[in-house]
Formats: C-alpha cells, sequence, structure tokens
C-alpha cells in the first residue's frame, strides 16, 4: 500500500491523478457514422481542446480523463489534440495525414483486404520450428534485379516473386524492420530517396507512409500492409513486427512530450533525461500509463493487423515485469505469437538493472527470447572490433562460447561456462529463449565482417571460394543450434554493404540486395535452402526443451589423430561437433553428428563406431544421402561442416 501511495502523490505532482490510469485503454478516437469520441491522458490541470476540421472542440474532465464527442459523420476529418498550446495527433493515434502530423478520422473496416476476416495466423507448434527472415523493406525489393513491381513498398511482399523466393528458401516467418510512422524520411518527397531504419518512431501505431503507394491518403498505408500480411499468411510465412517503444525521435516534438510532458520519460538522480537508448531519451515501462500504452499497442498490431510476433529494440530498456505482462496478455489471445528482444541497452538506464528485461535476466522472462551475442562473436568475432576475427577466422578460444549457443543458452553440463565469452552463468530457462544468429541488420553482414576479420590473416586476400565457405559455415552452426534461428535478408545471395557497419542512413546502392547474385552464387542459395529444409525436416535440431537437449545433445571430444597419437587431452582448436543421440525429438535418424571445422587443414577425428549416411559434406548438403562411412574416423573437410547419422 505504501508504495501504491507513494507513486500516487508524485503523479499528482505531475498533475496526474491516479483514478486516470484506471481503465483507460488508449482508445483516443472511437468513430461511428452518428458520432466521434475523443478521450486523451493528459494533466488534469491542463488546458485542453481537440481541433477536428477547422473546429476547435472543447474537452472536459470525465473520472480524470479529457474528453469530447464530436456530433455527426466526421469520416476523412483531420484532427490534432491541443494540451497547453502544443498540437498532435495523441500518443495512439491509429490513422494520420502525410507524414503523421495529424490523426485522421476513419472507418477502419474500410482498409481491410477482401477476405481479410479468413485470414489465419501460419500454424507454428513451437518457437524451435520458426526459421527468422529479418528484412528492410527497400533493401528487399528497391534495386532494379529484384524485378518486383513495388520497389520499397509494403506490397513487394503481396508479388509472387517474392513470395516464391522467401517459400522456397524455407523461411516461415518475416520480421520487418520498423513499419510504424517514423521521423526520417519526408512523405512529401519520396523522390528523394531517402533511406532510414526505421529506429526514430513517431505514430507507434499506424503503418509508415513512405512504403505505401501513396502516403497522402491515410487508408492507404493500412490496407496495403494488411494486404502483405495477408499475402504472407496465405503463404504459410508469419509476420513478426520491429517495435521500439524504448524511446522517440525526441523529446521536444514527440507525441508523448506533447500530451503529458516528462510522464513518458525516465529521468536519472540529477533531473536530467536518462539515455538508455542512446538516442538522447528513454521512455518509462515501468509507468502504469506507459506500460498500458505498450500492452494496449501490441494488442492492436495483433488484432487489427494480424501480427504473428514482436522483436523489442533494446528490450533491455524496459522493465522485466512489463515485458511479462505483455507476454501474459498476448498469450490469452495467441500463446504462439512469439516475442524477442534484445537483452541490452545502448546506455545507463535509470532503473534498477537487477529488475530490466536484460539478457542476463531472461530467466525471469515468461516465454521472451533474447538475442545470443555469444554464438554471434564467438564465430565472427566481437560487436566491438570489426577486423578482429574468432572460430570463422581459425583463431582458438570461442570453441566453449560456440557450444553455448549451439545448446540454445541453457545450462548443459557439457559447457564450461568459465570460458564462454560474455555470459558465466546460463540465461534461457529454455532453448527457445535464445535467437541464434550470426548476422543481422545493425552491424555488417557476414560477408563483410569476413571480408574485415579474416582477409587481413591471409597474405593473399579472402579469395572468393574461402569466403562461400566460411559463410556456409557460420550459418550450418546458427541453423543446428537448439536456439530459434534467425538470418539477415540477402545472406542466402551473398549479399555486401560494401563494408559499411551501422547503415542505417546509408543510400540504397549500399544497402539494397542484388538478386543478380542468386546466378553468380546458386551454390550459396542451395546450401541456405538446403540446411533450412534439414532443420525443418528433423526434430532432433528442435528440441525446444532444455531437460530434451540435455538428455540428447552430447558434445563430442574432438582431437586430430596426429593430437591423439602424440597424447595430447586438449580439444583441436577451431572444432567443435556434437551428436544429437537415440532418435532425438523423436526422429528418424537415430544418431546425427554434426562437426563444425574452421581450421584450413581437413581434420580426421574420431567418432562412436558405426555406419552412417553423409547428408552434408564439403559444403554439398543432400538428405538422400553424398555418401557411406564405416568405422569411427571420419575426415572434415577444411572450413566446412560434416553432417553425418547412423
Amino acid at each position: 500500500m505504501k508504495k501504491i501511495f507513494m507513486f500516487g502523490i508524485a503523479a499528482l505532482m505531475m498533475g496526474c491523478n491516479p483514478k486516470q490510469e484506471e481503465g483507460f485503454c488508449f482508445d483516443e478516437m472511437t468513430y461511428s457514422p452518428s458520432e466521434t469520441v475523443f478521450n486523451l491522458f493528459a494533466p488534469t490541470d491542463a488546458e485542453c481542446y481537440v481541433k477536428v476540421g477547422g473546429d476547435s472542440v472543447a474537452m472536459t474532465l470525465v473520472d480524470s480523463i479529457w474528453t469530447a464527442t464530436v456530433p455527426g459523420d466526421q469520416k476523412g476529418k483531420e484532427y490534432v489534440f491541443v494540451v497547453n498550446g502544443q498540437a498532435s495527433p495523441g500518443v495512439f493515434a491509429k490513422a494520420v495525414g502525410i507524414n503523421g502530423k495529424c490523426g485522421v478520422i476513419i472507418d477502419m473496416k474500410e482498409t481491410n483486404p477482401e477476405g481479410w476476416e479468413k485470414d489465419k495466423r501460419p500454424e507454428v507448434k513451437s518457437p524451435a520450428d520458426l526459421v527468422i527472415y529479418e528484412m528492410h523493406h527497400r533493401d528487399f525489393s528497391i534495386d532494379a534485379s529484384s524485378g518486383l513491381k513495388y520497389k520499397g513498398k509494403f506490397l513487394a511482399l503481396s508479388e509472387p516473386k517474392a513470395i516464391d523466393h522467401l517459400k522456397e528458401l524455407g523461411v516461415n516467418a518475416i520480421h520487418i524492420l520498423p513499419s510504424y510512422d517514423f521521423g526520417s524520411v519526408d512523405e512529401t518527397r519520396l523522390e528523394d530517396n531517402k533511406y532510414n531504419w526505421g529506429y526514430d518512431p513517431v505514430n507507434y501505431n499506424v503503418p509508415e507512409g513512405s512504403y505505401s503507394t501513396n502516403p497522402a491518403d491515410p487508408q492507404c498505408r493500412i490496407r496495403e500492409f494488411k494486404q502483405m500480411v495477408q499475402a504472407l499468411h496465405k503463404a504459410g510465412i508469419r509476420v513478426i513486427l520491429d517495435v521500439v517503444y524504448n524511446h522517440t525521435y525526441d523529446i521536444e516534438h514527440s507525441n508523448f512530450q506533447k500530451t503529458f510532458p516528462d510522464y513518458y520519460y525516465r529521468k536519472n538522480d540529477q533531473g536530467e533525461y536518462s539515455n538508455g537508448s542512446g538516442c538522447g531519451n528513454e521512455t518509462a515501462s515501468d509507468r502504469p500509463m506507459m506500460r498500458r500504452f505498450m500492452l494496449e499497442s501490441v494488442k492492436y498490431w495483433i488484432d487489427e493487423y494480424h501480427i504473428d510476433g514482436f522483436r523489442f529494440d533494446l528490450m533491455g530498456i524496459h522493465d522485466i515485469e512489463t515485458m511479462n505482462l505483455i507476454r501474459d496478455e498476448v498469450n490469452k489471445i495467441d500463446p504462439t505469437i512469439f516475442i524477442y528482444g534484445e537483452g541490452w541497452s545502448a546506455g545507463q538506464c535509470a532503473y534498477p538493472q537487477d529488475k530490466l528485461a536484460m539478457k542476463a535476466n531472461v530467466n525471469q522472462l515468461h516465454g521472451i527470447a533474447a538475442f545470443s551475442d555469444e554464438i554471434r562473436d564467438a564465430l565472427r568475432g566481437p560487436f566491438s572490433d570489426d577486423t578482429k576475427g574468432a572460430f570463422l577466422a581459425g583463431l582458438a578460444g570461442e570453441e566453449e562460447s560456440l557450444k553455448f549457443g549451439i545448446a540454445g543458452a541453457i545450462a548443459h553440463p557439457q559447457v564450461d561456462m568459465t570460458k564462454v565469452n560474455y555470459s558465466k552463468e546460463p540465461w534461457a530457462n529454455e532453448p527457445t529463449q535464445m535467437i541464434s544468429y550470426v548476422s543481422c541488420h545493425d552491424d555488417m553482414c557476414l560477408v563483410d565482417r569476413l571480408k574485415a576479420s579474416v582477409a587481413p590473416l591471409r597474405s593473399e586476400g579472402l579469395g572468393e571460394d574461402e569466403l562461400i565457405r566460411l559463410d556456409l559455415l557460420a550459418q550450418t552452426a546458427v541453423f543446428t543450434s537448439q536456439g530459434v534461428p534467425f538470418m539477415l535478408s540477402g545472406e542466402e545471395m551473398l549479399r555486401d554493404k560494401k563494408g559499411v557497419h551501422n547503415s542505417f542512413e546509408s543510400p540504397d546502392s549500399i544497402n539494397r540486395l542484388d538478386w543478380n547474385n542468386l546466378e553468380r552464387y546458386p551454390q550459396v542459395f542451395s546450401y541456405y535452402k538446403q540446411i533450412i529444409q534439414l532443420r525443418k525436416n528433423h526434430p532432433a535440431f528442435r528440441l525446444g526443451k532444455a531437460e530434451l537437449v540435455r538428455k540428447h545433445l552430447e558434445f563430442l571430444s574432438l582431437r586430430n589423430q596426429g593430437e591423439m597419437e602424440s597424447g595430447s587431452q586438449e580439444n583441436t582448436p577451431c572444432l567443435v561437433g556434437f551428436i544429437l543421440k537415440n532418435h532425438a525429438g523423436g526422429d528418424q535418424w537415430k544418431d546425427i553428428i554434426v562437426i563444425l571445422n574452421a581450421n584450413r587443414e581437413p581434420q580426421t577425428v574420431s567418432i562412436p563406431e558405426g555406419k552412417y549416411t553423409v547428408v552434408c559434406c564439403d559444403g554439398q548438403i543432400d538428405e538422400n544421402g553424398l555418401g557411406e562411412m564405416h568405422g569411427d574416423k571420419v575426415v572434415v573437410d577444411p572450413q566446412s561442416a560434416l553432417i553425418i547419422h547412423d
């Protein structure tokens, strides 16, 4: 009771009546042909009115919420809330005009494409069954080589060529980078071809206008977003939305600040705005109405747009309680909706770290996953130094970190946590709480990272053959791990970004996918397609439960034959292997052995004696078999994976 009372005192000092937080669900504008009702959470001592079309309508306090009712059919009119002279569309606008400066009154039913009421979420039994493909709308379709009509638009993902490509690759979930209304692209000047990732939120609950064919039409962006979702769903592909609730584009001009100054932001002990986001501010998810905003926003995207999952940007800024409440609310709708995020912040937060949804605290989160920088950096080197390599570069020392990632960041008796790069304790309760990846938008793509870290180690430079071998080896580790696999769009085409690390506002010439690479490097797409299909066909690679991983996944002691003869007890550097034993997960194959060799020389290693079928060797995959092996020794080709089964 003391805690509640103290918050009430603080809220009243800010002009907030605690009653305002009871039952308010951010339905700021409710339309019907007979009237439109406006509600607003703003200081109780403010001067508030809503401007509808050219008319200003006074708002009155009712149960501590500002409200106004405008009779008659107001459909199509623009509106703004004015709070102490500050105009905005509110914090929960559902439709906006160009550049999101004002809200627009529409009938949301009129934005539904034909058959929308029959749209169904593609079935996924476990998060372990997901194969996530992270995509930026412009990257994917903007280049002439894409052959797509709607370049850089939502609708590109409804075109047959795009759908066919994704289906053939085998991904079943598309993670779209921020697709809400963001601030850095001027929707009135699309001819400027201004590029941005979109991590600068303005209106969190409206699709971005620059990705529509007509940003001046408030209904167009909404309808086309739904058409995109509908097309992907028909193809059996889920849609995951990248959400950025942790900060706003700025403070002064944000809709949060214009409606309720300082309520939605954290401040440090010196009274300065906290900057855990690295963008000049951080939102206060621990405050009741920010928490409710996040809850209502997530549910709105699910209900109105049929979204199937959420990736939380800088999830480590949000408090654990809020994230668990979101998970609980989403479970009431559909527990298969996947939630994951970055288990870190970009700076110090003005909130106790042990109460934040950091990676180290994932074991306190219920059914929420986090990215594993352990497996990422074990493979390609640290985020902090683009030129430093790791396992893929043939540099010893990251084998235990790779094993930790392969196991899914859970406790495993064969993983020595004292040798793991970033975590000294397991942080996942279940392997489905770990996102397994080697590259994403926010860093060098895999090709560029390999060039930056491996090429300096070679007097002859990094040749194309070696580059491809290492690329395929990296993704084999990702797709045979027990976490949820995640890949960056275009990696299947051997994309590069010309060495740019942080390409958030680089031009299309840097970020675009070159679809001609599918013809230049057919072996790359073929391998990605086949390793994904191998994972999907064999439940041993996606056990989903920690107890099953510990029961069936056994890491092999790998020493090459020469070391064994010399009596060495140490495993060979840059060589990691494991066996999925005894029909793991009900797999039709009894024992599956995976060996990852990042050395430039072949490695002869011992395995349990038996008769094995080779399904992956030297950059080739064939589930029907590439050949057979007999005995207790195998040769693993340089810089490649060997997968065999009995």
